[in-house]
């Protein structure tokens, strides 16, 4: 059925990575609501089959509608992989052909052919994201002459969520996927973070790759493509209510998301329970 109410602008991951994306549409687009909904009692969704992250996502998103969302961002890398085509695709039309549902993919994929003069260009990924070559099928869709290699980092989402991103145990798993991308194609010169989490990683990446190699985190440019988009589709700006707030939704335990979500945002929030 179709809806006409005004509502925040919905962010989901399944987990606290997309946190980092939400901060950056908060310093951009400071005057708009938002609800953020991470779904940690299921995460993480990388190692799981595409048909599952598809039900979580939907169930994910159909939440945020109920709450009012006419947008809502899919700031989670395995779930834009796995779900976000199918949803746009097969279930929009059916929920609501006049709501929208975007996710991180394509707006990083689409800065990379003014960054990288070699045309090599490494992404850092989940498993998930990875086997699912979203990556390098958008890039190829964009600019057809860029080689695009994937590396999947298995240990770098636990090294964040339990806080060891800063130690120095977290140096040789960063350094050994680095050495590994590199060894695969010399030739690289731009790298993407296509995971949420990985900009808290981002000093330690730093660190081992070549100077002359540029990182892509996803949050600023996700960011000012969310920006364009509302500024390209005044129709559903107008649908987002602007009172500069944020509400913060979890499937987890909320004392255990706000303390999580403490080392993503750098301050305290309140968080509620959901369940779907």
């Amino acid at each position: 059925m179709v809806q006409s109410n005004r509502g925040p602008i919905g962010v989901f991951d399944s987990g606290y990575g997309g946190l980092t994306i939400l901060d950056k549409f908060r310093a951009l687009l400071p005057e708009y609501d938002y609800i953020y909904l991470g779904d940690n009692a299921r995460a993480p969704y990388g190692p799981r089959s595409f048909d599952i992250v598809y039900k979580f996502t939907l169930q994910a998103v159909q939440h945020l509608f109920d709450e009012g969302c006419s947008l809502v961002i899919i700031a989670c890398n395995t779930a834009s992989a796995k779900a976000l085509r199918t949803i746009q695709q097969k279930d929009l039309p059916h929920i609501d052909s006049t709501r929208r549902v975007l996710g991180v993919i394509r707006p990083t994929a689409e800065c990379v052919g003014s960054m990288t003069k070699t045309r090599h260009v490494g992404v850092f990924a989940t498993e998930g994201t990875i086997k699912s070559e979203s990556y390098k099928l958008e890039v190829a869709k964009l600019f057809p002459d860029i080689t695009v290699v994937g590396e999947a980092c298995p240990m770098w989402v636990p090294l964040v969520e339990y806080g060891e991103y800063a130690s120095e145990g977290a140096d040789y798993f960063v350094k050994k996927r680095v050495d590994e991308l590199m060894e695969r194609d010399a030739d690289i010169d731009t790298i993407i973070l296509g995971c949420t989490h990985y900009p808290l990683l981002l000093d330690k990446i730093r660190k081992y790759v070549p100077s002359n190699v540029s990182l892509i985190p996803q949050g600023e440019y996700v960011a000012k493509s969310l920006k364009d988009y509302l500024q390209r589709h005044p129709e559903i700006d107008e649908r987002c209510t602007k009172n500069a707030s944020c509400r913060y939704l979890t499937t987890e335990n909320p004392e255990k998301f706000k303390l999580s979500a403490r080392v993503f945002l750098r301050s305290d929030i309140n968080v509620s329970k959901v369940e779907f």
